[in-house]
């Protein structure tokens, strides 16, 4: 007879069953869930470290609480997979960003106990003061628990919230969540206890009982008294930042020691008025060795060995974009110490980390700080500088009204390189880049390039270094080139100009970016049905190559653009084209006209390819486009089924 690793787990399906333990148990229920989600993980790939620092705090939160009654608004949500597990889920947490599996990121469609989705960071306060704000106006008396981590109070919008939230003074408690180690982990008894006392009825009790009696004292006593009780709590704490915000600050205290967790969350829970802030110390990747070990805590990891930690990463047929990007930056830079590097806490996702190898005088991470990220970047070109302001396309959305405001406005040469364009599989749709070449290509003067293999990347880079006349983007997806052989150094090319790959005379493809492979592998297609067709490679987004527009509007019957952007895209800047040259009026010729982007809705994670053929921008799916636009139905069924 087999023996359960994780017997009370085992008896655990939802909060309310956890809610039935004694408090002894919950330390070995926090190693269960540990060894649980590092298993399942194992399994699924996907963000670890944050999870195993919340295990302890997770257990707390939900023994703590009334959940889903009482709304817990997770941050990001790649900290949450112990959250799942425990809250019904565990029977498919080994399905975790798989097709038709869990998400990576807490998800609203997927359980009541997920209050608020999040893949982006630095929301839970703003949602949570929301939920708050509604709960009262309704007259109700849940709690609301906002649960953010150091790294997500880089960012403005936390602090807008938590302001917000002071002056409002309504009931919500925040949860900071701080793996950072800047400061000490205060471990020993005496924190604990102190967290205890100020979080404690009594304390408050005495707090407020003396400032009513300081209150009848002469002004200037009165505020002396008030700021020597703030300053003797601060001095312990370190809270003075979030007092003067208006929250009540209880901390540090040890993330992982549940008997220093369930007395203070117990006490804040009990507060019956304004906000407050629970200051926790957790160690990112707490309770596997290879996670402690690792520099980046095994933040984002591929399948691995649970014994070795050791990943299991597919052999490469060709570099990725990104480090395509980052090397030729590097190469650039090597010629031009003008140019300057800005990441928002992704050096390693963005390249710059190789980057800043070589220039780390001139590599800038600003933190999670898109918006800061383009204005800074914008003073930087104010200046005559060439910054590269290197973001993933999903959060470069974070930092648009400074793209409009304090780049686009004033013409100034930022060169944005847009990392994760296009559809990102496992990550899903939060962090799907579809939508960048609509949100730039709607502002005036604004260059966007898009790159359909990697040698065209390096070329693009090159292009981005020289341009001078305002800013200039240039897009990329995730993962591997397509093997093309690169060049020994970019060229520059001439700015709003196509390039005519294949020659054709029925049929014109006119692909931006990567998805140009497919198309030629569809032209391949149409041709075993006797349709001739033309491919190119738009390379500009905008300006777009009027000339070659006209070329393949005149020259065919039938003129199809591809692109892995959402609607309002590439394809509405060549619509505009024709219909200001007049070539849509049927004056000069019948042709039919298709674009071809992402669909009007939100596509789940899954594997690449799959996405990619739900989305209908395959090789198959192009093919058939052309022949439906034919009027050849027949045969454009039979193609995607072949």
């Amino acid at each position: 007879m087999t023996t359960s690793k994780t017997p009370l787990l085992d008896r655990i399906q939802t909060p309310a069953e956890l809610r039935k333990l004694q408090p002894s148990q919950l330390p070995q229920l926090a190693d269960e869930l540990r060894r649980e989600t590092v298993e399942a993980v194992s399994v699924t790939g996907g963000h670890l470290g944050a999870g195993l620092g919340v295990v302890e705090l997770t257990v707390a939160l939900h023994y703590v609480f009334d959940t889903p009654r009482d709304r817990i608004v997770w941050d990001v949500g790649h900290q949450t997979y112990p959250h799942k597990i425990l809250t019904g889920r565990r029977d498919r947490i080994r399905t975790l960003r798989a097709g038709g599996g869990l998400s990576g990121f807490t998800k609203r469609a997927e359980s009541e106990y997920d209050a608020f989705g999040a893949g982006h960071s630095s929301t839970s306060i703003s949602a949570g003061l929301g939920m708050a704000i509604a709960r009262d106006l309704a007259g109700g008396d849940n709690h609301v628990v906002a649960v953010i981590g150091d790294s997500s109070m880089s960012a403005g919008m936390a602090y807008e919230a938590l302001n917000n939230a002071g002056a409002l003074d309504s009931r919500l408690i925040v949860i900071l969540n701080d793996n950072d180690m800047s400061i000490a982990p205060p471990t020993g008894a005496m924190s604990a206890y102190l967290a205890r006392l100020v979080s404690g009825g009594a304390y408050r009790t005495m707090r407020d009982a003396a400032k009513q009696l300081a209150s009848h004292l002469p002004r200037f006593i009165y505020d002396k008294a008030r700021k020597a009780e703030e300053f003797s709590r601060s001095f312990i704490t370190g809270g003075t930042m979030f007092e003067e915000l208006g929250f009540y600050y209880v901390g540090p205290i040890d993330g992982h020691n549940l008997d220093h967790l369930l007395p203070v969350l117990k006490n804040v829970r009990d507060k019956d008025d304004g906000p407050v802030l629970v200051h926790v110390i957790t160690k990112k990747g707490k309770g596997y060795g290879p996670a402690e070990a690792s520099d980046d805590k095994y933040h984002g990891v591929n399948k691995f060995d649970v014994l070795t930690g050791v990943q299991y990463k597919p052999k490469a047929n060709a570099p990725s974009y990104t480090s395509v990007f980052a090397r030729s930056l590097v190469a650039e830079a090597e010629r031009d110490e003008k140019i300057v590097a800005i990441t928002a806490a992704m050096p390693g996702g963005t390249g710059l980390d190789i980057f800043g190898k070589a220039f780390p005088e001139r590599t800038f991470d600003v933190a999670i700080a898109e918006q800061h990220a383009v204005t800074f970047a914008a003073g930087l070109a104010a200046e005559g500088y060439k910054p590269f302001c290197a973001l993933y396309s999903t959060f470069l959305q974070r930092g648009y009204d400074q793209i409009v405001h304090d780049v686009a406005i004033q013409h100034l040469p930022v060169r944005f390189a847009i990392d994760r364009a296009g559809l990102v599989g496992a990550d899903g749709p939060t962090h799907a880049g579809a939508f960048d070449v609509a949100y730039l290509g709607c502002l005036p003067g604004m260059t966007i390039m898009a790159a359909a293999d990697e040698a065209e990347l390096t070329h693009m880079v090159a292009t981005a270094v020289a341009y001078d006349e305002g800013p200039i983007a240039f897009r990329y997806p995730r993962g591997e080139g397509v093997g093309v052989e690169l060049p020994e150094q970019g060229q520059i090319l001439e700015i709003g100009k196509g390039r005519i790959l294949r020659e054709g005379t029925k049929v014109a493809l006119l692909s931006l970016g990567t998805r140009l492979a497919e198309a030629l592998k569809a032209a391949e297609q149409l041709e075993a049905y006797g349709v001739s067709a033309t491919v190119a490679d738009a390379r500009f987004a905008k300006p777009i190559d009027r000339d070659l527009v006209r070329r393949l509007a005149a020259n065919h019957e039938v003129l199809i653009t591809v692109e892995e952007g959402s609607i309002g895209g590439f394809g509405v800047q060549v619509f505009q084209a024709l219909s200001e040259d007049g070539l849509l009026d049927g004056k000069r010729g019948a042709f039919a006209l298709r674009c071809m982007t992402l669909p009007d809705f939100y596509i789940d994670q899954d594997k690449y390819e799959v996405m990619i053929a739900k989305a209908r921008l395959d090789a198959a799916s192009i093919a058939a486009k052309a022949l439906e636009a034919l009027g050849d139905e027949k045969n454009a069924a039979r193609v995607l089924i072949a």
